[in-house]
């Protein structure tokens, strides 16, 4: 990426480090969007389609609701691996929480790695439970009773 984005002046700092985690994001959302959408109960397809839905009402109707809790784990799982992974692209002079990591490591002080680590790790913490709660609502009730 680095190679790339130096071409156009940027090789170092906050644009690469954001596209490097945006493309290190896809595998889990997609690989889980897939399997969702793939594991939805035949039956209800065709159950859905006998009472005349689209392919597009199908899906927007039945799959993706049914998907939900599946795809919004491989959601979750990608945001929290790039929380962890933006604090090391402090490495490359993108700033942000990892930066007290490296200052803490640098310096051999252990009040500014504590900082880093915890504030990290508290924002990790923080964003999959308000993931989790985005992932609640967005599934179907009756999906959550037999859960």
């Amino acid at each position: 990426m680095m190679p790339v984005l130096s071409l156009f002046g940027q090789g170092i700092g906050y644009l690469p480090a954001v596209i490097a985690v945006l493309l290190y994001s896809q595998l889990p959302i997609i690989r889980n969007t897939y399997t969702a959408i793939n594991n939805v109960d035949p039956a209800l397809r065709e159950a859905a389609k006998g009472i005349g839905m689209t392919t597009f009402q199908r899906l927007a109707r039945v799959e993706i609701p049914l998907a939900t809790p599946v795809f919004m784990a491989g959601v979750r799982t990608a945001v929290v691996m790039n929380i962890g992974v933006m604090a090391i692209a402090t490495y490359i002079g993108a700033g942000g929480l990892g930066t007290f990591i490296s200052r803490g490591i640098t310096m051999t002080d252990p009040r500014q790695l504590i900082t880093g680590a915890l504030a990290v790790s508290l924002l990790a913490i923080v964003v999959d439970y308000g993931l989790l709660r985005l992932e609640r609502r967005l599934t179907p009730p009756g999906l959550l009773k037999a859960a």
